[in-house]
């Protein structure tokens, strides 16, 4: 596991042995976990944003888009 991006907001984990993502997020205290076709599309709409524009709001624009079907982190 890789942490690929921190934000205030959002962490991405890269797994890259299982070619998949795990995207979390800070403040909702949820996570989603992105594998096969939907870590694909998820790294193209990543690469889609230009080197130029790709900050913090852009990313997080993003993540929050994806994090809206993310499921709630249960404590034991």
């Amino acid at each position: 596991m890789d942490v690929i991006y921190s934000s205030s907001h959002f962490w991405i984990l890269a797994y890259p042995a299982q070619h998949s993502f795990e995207l979390f997020d800070k403040f909702r205290l949820c996570t989603l976990f992105l594998e096969g076709g939907d870590a694909l599309h998820f790294r193209l709409e990543m690469e889609k944003i230009p080197g130029s524009l790709r900050n913090e709001a852009s990313v997080d624009a993003l993540l929050n888009d994806y994090c809206s079907s993310a499921q709630p982190i249960v404590f034991h």
